[in-house]
């Protein structure tokens, strides 16, 4: 059984990665690095999967182990707490790389569940 609250967390994840990949999607690594506000835009989404991520159940984010919660969860606190430090390779490559794998997993969970 999935608590209202984690199916509205896990929501927040799929609509964050979704709008990440689309603010990266078409570019290449170059022109991302020239579109600040597009960089925000992207760190912004990330730092909400984290804080979603960190908001789950403790039984939801144990029964489900595909999912690097943990490295999740610490790239939301880096990015929260070292704003001024943000690398702008690991910001595309998350959007570019991860984040539509972590969208396919994300899903599958609320199928499960739904």
């Amino acid at each position: 059984m999935l608590l209202d609250t984690d199916l509205t967390r896990l929501r927040h994840i799929v609509e964050s990665s979704q709008e990440a990949i689309g603010y990266a999607q078409g570019l290449t690594r170059a022109e991302f690095e020239t579109q600040r506000p597009l960089q925000h835009s992207v760190v912004r989404c990330i730092e909400i999967i984290g804080e979603a991520s960190c908001r789950l159940s403790d039984n939801l984010r144990k029964s489900n182990p595909q999912i690097p919660w943990v490295d999740i969860i610490s790239m939301r606190n880096r990015i929260v707490h070292a704003y001024f430090d943000i690398d702008v390779d690991v910001v595309w490559k998350t959007a570019i790389e991860d984040l539509p794998i972590l969208l396919m997993k994300i899903e599958d969970i609320i199928k499960k569940y739904d």
